[in-house]
């Protein structure tokens, strides 16, 4: 291919080269626009993020102390330990178990010492354990409670009064802490058990709420009585739904269901003994529990 035919393909028109200069002049233009023209959008500002902005550096600070803190390391009284509780303090299944059935006779323990010899753990687990240990304070101060009892009892300002019976379904707060040995969380704590039970129906109910010293107890019994109100409802344990049932304080969910499939094999339940024969009823809890059924 020669030159002659090579210049052939750059042989243009008037119109063509016109169109040619036009498309440069185009280009141009939009290279200088591209260069020199701000396309960015404005950035909004918000006052509140140039406040948070300001406070990064305090938030930091404190997410920086925060990471270097050691993780806090909470006391617990050992009778209410979990399973999972025991399972991370390094607790056998045995061991566990051991703790549950002391606690299902209704018994606490009261030191380091005593939870070792429940449990059965080693001393080098005991020695790790009993840091976290918290009992309460009348277990804490249950060396000094009868000296202390009698000191109050001899003051000099002391009168002897005749004791008032009261009715404890009908006890208040303030009729509760007048006791020797009961503040304001144990008063708390036995009303509340009265309002889950609707009303207690024995004084031997005592037992059950947690944190009572014999000696308050002792006190309680002195103080106190039953009176069962006459607008009490008893429970129907015959037509009692398996809902109703297993809402009772001494029943669970496991035993009320017992108790409606007892009574759809074998008819109506007449008595506390028939109750009793059900697998899962607490035995020693029969008499007090009759008192909140009808029959």
């Amino acid at each position: 291919m020669n030159f002659s035919t090579i210049k052939l393909y750059f042989k243009f028109t008037s119109q063509q080269r016109t169109g040619v200069f036009i498309l440069f002049v185009i280009i141009i233009v939009l290279q200088l626009v591209y260069f020199f023209v701000d396309f960015s959008l404005p950035e909004k500002t918000f006052p509140e993020k140039e406040e948070w902005m300001s406070l990064q550096s305090e938030i930091d600070s404190m997410k920086f102390v925060k990471s270097n803190e050691k993780p806090k390391v909470y006391s617990f009284n050992p009778n209410f330990i979990t399973d999972y509780k025991g399972y991370k303090l390094g607790m056998s299944v045995q061991q566990i178990d051991r703790l549950f059935a002391f606690r299902k006779e209704n018994k606490y323990v009261s030191s380091a010492k005593e939870f070792q010899e429940v449990t059965k753990i080693s001393d080098s687990l005991l020695n790790v354990m009993a840091p976290l240990f918290k009992f309460p304070d009348w277990v804490q101060n249950k060396k000094d409670f009868k000296t202390e009892r009698k000191e109050f009892v001899h003051r000099e300002n002391f009168k002897k009064e005749k004791i008032i019976v009261l009715d404890i379904n009908e006890a208040t707060q303030e009729d509760l802490i007048k006791l020797y040995g009961i503040g304001e969380a144990l008063s708390l704590r036995i009303l509340k058990q009265k309002e889950i039970l609707g009303c207690f129906v024995s004084m031997e109910q005592m037992n059950d709420v947690w944190g009572l010293s014999p000696e308050v107890i002792s006190e309680l019994n002195s103080h106190f009585k039953v009176v069962i109100p006459s607008t009490f409802k008893k429970i129907a344990i015959n037509e009692a739904s398996l809902k109703e049932l297993s809402q009772f304080s001494y029943f669970r969910y496991t035993l009320a269901k017992q108790i409606v499939t007892y009574r759809s094999m074998n008819g109506n339940i007449n008595n506390i003994e028939d109750l009793s024969k059900i697998k899962g009823f607490p035995v020693d809890k029969a008499k007090i529990i009759s008192l909140y059924l009808e029959f």
